[in-house]
């Protein structure tokens, strides 16, 4: 049948839900036959469904199963000045300078600029970095810029109408005025796009050029208490969380 997730020499679809450790094995029967599993987006009610756990996305009511054991999503605080790359013909400091002790082959989400610190994801599954960086999922983004001067409370309402610069309009999700000390400002910017440079270009635009800029938040990642130079496994609910937000 067309569309039939079902693989004649795969694996009983309870057995796989069961030793993925959501449930016992007669609850996984209740949970397929109430329809709540779905294989590769379709809605699998019959027992003797076999599946290929290394090949087929497997969810059980909207949460993925993390089978492949081999799958590895990190993310890192790259420090300012280091290049966001996993090589650099100039010699300059890269992130493979710190995801030495990985030994999957890791694939950078994107790129930071080299001035710019903050939150970069790295992954071995190639179909979650390019979600990830394609503009049809719109995953939030969040940076803490510091810029000179007082920020007016009404440029928040004019971020969230658009700007428009010189590549194209850009929509802001967010704007933030988070503190001020001497003759600086902190402001907190959630974007859904990665255009190069964007928040920079886009706090000159309005005369706030960006004196320092980290990046925080990606998607449901947050860089919380990850030191510079520091890497942690996405995983659990947050990485649960960062499949979902890119419908995988």
């Amino acid at each position: 049948m067309k569309n039939d997730p079902h693989v004649e020499s795969g694996v009983r679809l309870q057995k796989v839900i069961s030793q993925a450790g959501i449930a016992s094995r007669r609850h996984a029967e209740i949970l397929i036959t109430s329809g709540r599993v779905k294989v590769d987006g379709k809605v699998v009610r019959k027992l003797g469904t076999r599946v290929d756990p290394d090949k087929q996305v497997i969810h059980v009511d909207g949460e993925r199963l993390m089978l492949d054991e081999t799958t590895l999503t990190i993310a890192l605080n790259k420090p300012a000045g280091v290049v966001s790359t996993m090589e650099d013909p100039e010699g300059r400091p890269c992130l493979a300078d710190y995801t030495q002790d990985y030994h999957q082959r890791l694939y950078h989400v994107g790129r930071l600029d080299t001035d710019t610190a903050g939150l970069i994801l790295l992954t071995n599954d190639g179909e979650l970095a390019h979600r990830l960086m394609h503009p049809s999922y719109e995953v939030p983004k969040t940076y803490v810029a510091t810029v000179p001067g007082e920020v007016p409370r009404g440029l928040r309402r004019k971020m969230l109408s658009g700007i428009e610069l010189e590549d194209g309009p850009v929509k802001v999700h967010d704007f933030q005025i988070k503190d001020h000390y001497g003759d600086l400002t902190l402001v907190e910017v959630t974007l859904h796009e990665g255009r190069n440079r964007i928040v920079r270009r886009l706090m000159e635009s309005v005369g706030f050029p960006v004196v320092e800029l980290v990046r925080t938040e990606f998607g449901p990642v947050r860089i919380g208490r990850l030191h510079p130079g520091v890497t942690r496994k996405i995983e659990g609910n947050v990485l649960k969380e960062l499949y979902a937000a890119v419908d995988l």
